[in-house]
C-alpha cells in the first residue's frame, strides 16, 4: 500500500511541475504609447511631411499657444524664422516675409459647407477625409 501512495504522490508532484511550467509568463509584448508624438511612433515608417508639424493647440482667455514640431510658440513669436500670425482651434498661420504658411492640426480632413436643404447635417458643414 505504501508503494501505491508513493507512486500516487509522485504523479501529483510531477503533474504539478508540468502545470507550473505551462503557467510561466510569455515575453511581454511591446506596446506603443498612443500619446507619443507622431514622429516617435514606429521607427521604420515614412514621414508624411518634411516641414513643420502642428501637434497641439492651447487656447485660453489670456493666451494662445501652439506646439509646432515639439516647440511651444505663442502668437507673435517666431518659429524657424517665420512669425506666428494666427492661432485657431485647428490651425496656425506662419508669415515669412510675404509668404503665408498654414499648418493644420488635422491635415487629412477637409471641411465643406453644406447647403441649407440638407436636414440632418449641421450648418457648419460636412467633414470629409482626403483620399
Amino acid at each position: 500500500m505504501a508503494g501505491f501512495v508513493k507512486a500516487f504522490l509522485l504523479r501529483i508532484v510531477s503533474g504539478g511541475c508540468v502545470a507550473m511550467s505551462l503557467l510561466t509568463p510569455a515575453p511581454a509584448q511591446q506596446l506603443q504609447d498612443p500619446t507619443r508624438p507622431p514622429e516617435l511612433i514606429g521607427q521604420g515608417e515614412e514621414t508624411v511631411s518634411s516641414g513643420p508639424v502642428l501637434q497641439s493647440v492651447l487656447i485660453a482667455p489670456d493666451r494662445k499657444v501652439a506646439i509646432i514640431s515639439g516647440q511651444a510658440v505663442s502668437l507673435g513669436q517666431r518659429f524657424n524664422g517665420a512669425r506666428v500670425v494666427g492661432i485657431s482651434e485647428t490651425q496656425v498661420v506662419l508669415r515669412n516675409g510675404s509668404e503665408l504658411q498654414t499648418l493644420k492640426l488635422f491635415p487629412d480632413i477637409d471641411k465643406h459647407r453644406s447647403s441649407a436643404k440638407v436636414g440632418a447635417e449641421s450648418a457648419a458643414g460636412k467633414i470629409h477625409r482626403k483620399k
